[in-house]
C-alpha cells in the first residue's frame, strides 16, 4: 500500500533540516540536506505506519496541506511510503 503524508520541513542550520508529521504523533525527523531529511522522513514515517498497522490497524486522516498552518520559510512537502502488507493486508 502506498501511504501520503504531508510533512513540515525546516532549515535549522546550514548544514541541518529538520521536520514533523503533523498527522503523525511524534513522528519526527531531521537531516544534513534537504534531501537527506525527505530521506529520514521516508523512514520515520514508513516505521511509524508499520507500528501502528501491527498495533491496532488505525491510521489518521491525512490533512490537507492547504490546511496546515506553518512559519514562514518552512517546506511543506508530501512524503509518500510504500508498504508491503502481508498477513492478509495485500494489495
Amino acid at each position: 500500500m502506498r501511504f501520503v503524508y504531508p510533512a513540515v520541513i525546516r532549515r535549522v542550520s546550514k548544514e541541518e533540516y529538520t521536520g514533523y508529521f503533523p498527522d503523525l504523533t511524534d513522528c519526527v525527523f531531521k537531516g544534513d540536506s534537504l534531501d537527506d531529511a525527505i530521506e529520514s522522513a521516508k523512514e520515520a514515517a514508513e516505521g511509524w505506519i508499520r507500528v501502528e498497522l501491527e498495533e491496532d490497524g488505525d491510521l489518521p486522516a491525512i490533512s490537507d496541506p492547504g490546511d496546515i498552518a506553518h512559519e514562514e520559510g518552512e517546506i511543506l512537502r508530501q512524503i509518500a511510503v510504500t508498504i508491503r502488507l502481508t498477513d492478509g493486508w495485500d494489495e
